[in-house]
């Protein structure tokens, strides 16, 4: 089993990324460009926004704010986009996902990342991608009875860096987890943005823009 930090640091470019694991749910997010970068994460009464660091030098923002965490009764859904809303208004994980597909950001077409964790410990985690050059979505499912003590189920937008950039593939990683410190330290100093960490019911964000 890999550990996430490691995973983490031999990856410059990741994107957005969820882990789930046993009363821990991490969300991050990463940027390149200067309107993806120009983010931070605040609270919300039901979860967490993102929010435009310097509203003056958004571009589009589009796909850049969202609520990233939402609570749907007694499960919190964490997602990379406004996918999010589409959970919580449907009132169910699956006919969410069903009913939103791949993000449109031509040529990376990055796929949309969900989890839903709910209040006795199991969890899914889904992702819509292009399946090919047909433009088809491609849905994957994973639902898992919950996890054992220090592990965790990684899945991320991408699996590198590169252009366009490579979508994620297979199966959630199982990994072993680290402290949210150690997690924030593990992600690339240059293209990490925020993060999100909820580990035993405390919540914490770091946002690089505020000093952390």
């Amino acid at each position: 089993m890999k550990k996430l930090t490691e995973l983490l640091e031999s990856n410059p470019y990741p994107g957005r990324g969820i882990v789930v694991g046993k009363d821990c749910v991490y969300y991050w997010i990463m940027g390149r460009s200067t309107n993806s970068r120009n983010r931070i994460f605040s609270l919300t009464e039901d979860g967490i926004q993102t929010e435009a660091f310097k509203p003056e030098l958004v571009e589009d923002p589009s796909l850049i704010i969202y609520h990233p965490v939402r609570t749907m009764g007694d499960a919190l859904v964490v997602t990379n986009g406004d996918q999010t809303d589409t959970i919580v208004e449907k009132n169910c994980f699956i006919d969410g996902c069903m009913a939103r597909e791949y993000e449109p950001d031509a040529p990376n077409f990055t796929p949309r990342i969900s989890a839903i964790v709910r209040a006795d410990g199991s969890f899914g985690i889904s992702i819509l991608k292009r399946q090919d050059e047909s433009g088809r979505c491609q849905r994957e499912f994973f639902f898992y009875e919950g996890a054992e003590e220090g592990v965790g189920y990684f899945i991320s937008t991408y699996v590198g860096d590169g252009n366009p950039l490579p979508s994620f593939a297979g199966e959630p990683v199982q990994v072993e987890l680290a402290g949210p410190d150690e997690v924030w330290a593990a992600l690339n100093a240059d293209n990490k943005v925020s993060m999100y960490s909820n580990v035993g019911g405390e919540v914490r964000l770091f946002n690089k823009h505020l000093g952390d």
